[in-house]
């Protein structure tokens, strides 16, 4: 993390440790990159019992040097200071033990979460503690560590049913030669791909910047994917829809029958 990035997340800590019922400020991994980087922006969950100042009182809270000051309510403040983009993220403890207790013990209601996702838990689990009243999060981040079985075959199957939907339209688009529809199915397909490899392997999803990467480090990974992966990737004028499908459906077979 760069030295202005660190007083910045310093200064913020300071100010919101101060406030009712913070419990926990963390870190997303988009601030550990150059400031000049374009995905760079210093983003902060901040875990919360009571409710949290309103978003006026907030933004006077945060310093004289805020500038573009947005919100969304309660959730989420975005703004700058300097050329730094700054967004601050509330999530209510409460909410957040709900949704673990469905991962690990309300699996009856897995359902809730199949469409969000663990990209959430990902960043629970993974988030730098800046600061932290008690041990709530640490207690967050080791049931997360020992999720079941059902959790994961559940997410699992979810996951593999879109990229069969997305293969299928997939098939579709190139038949139909619809580049629209091929443009948006490919997205859908590789992305769900990825996700069920993360399944697979009990990993969380990480942020779309990070999916290329620590997919293809994933231990358990079909053979050829390495490969496939990279030619679905590539941007060879050559490579026709029809091309593409096939590379899917390799790609698929291979993870269906992990």
């Amino acid at each position: 993390m760069k030295y202005k990035t660190k007083m910045l997340v310093e200064r913020f800590a300071e100010t919101l440790s101060k406030w009712d019922g913070v419990e926990c400020i963390t870190v997303n991994e988009a601030a550990l990159s150059d400031t000049l980087d374009p995905y760079f922006a210093l983003i902060l969950d901040v875990f919360c019992s009571v409710p949290i100042p309103d978003a006026e009182e907030r933004c006077r809270l945060y310093g004289g040097d805020v500038a573009a000051f947005e919100s969304s309510g309660r959730n989420k403040d975005r703004f700058l200071i300097g050329d730094i983009p700054v967004r601050l993220e509330y999530k209510f403890s409460g909410k957040i033990e709900e949704l673990v207790s469905i991962a690990d013990t309300k699996q009856e209601f897995l359902w809730l979460l199949k469409d969000s996702g663990t990209y959430g838990f990902y960043r629970l689990a993974y988030g730098e503690i800046v600061f932290s009243r008690n041990n709530w999060i640490r207690g967050i981040r080791k049931r997360l560590e020992n999720l079941g079985d059902q959790f994961w075959m559940e997410m699992r199957n979810a996951t593999q049913s879109k990229m069969e939907h997305f293969l299928s339209d997939l098939g579709a688009a190139s038949f139909q030669g619809d580049e629209f529809h091929y443009l948006i199915s490919s997205a859908g397909f590789i992305k769900t791909a990825c996700l069920t490899l993360f399944c697979i392997n009990r990993r969380f999803e990480p942020s779309h910047r990070a999916y290329y990467k620590q997919v293809r480090e994933l231990p358990i990974l079909p053979e050829s994917f390495p490969a496939e992966f990279e030619n679905f990737l590539g941007t060879d004028p050559d490579t026709t829809m029809e091309r593409r499908f096939a590379l899917a459906k390799l790609i698929a077979r291979g993870i269906i029958v992990l």
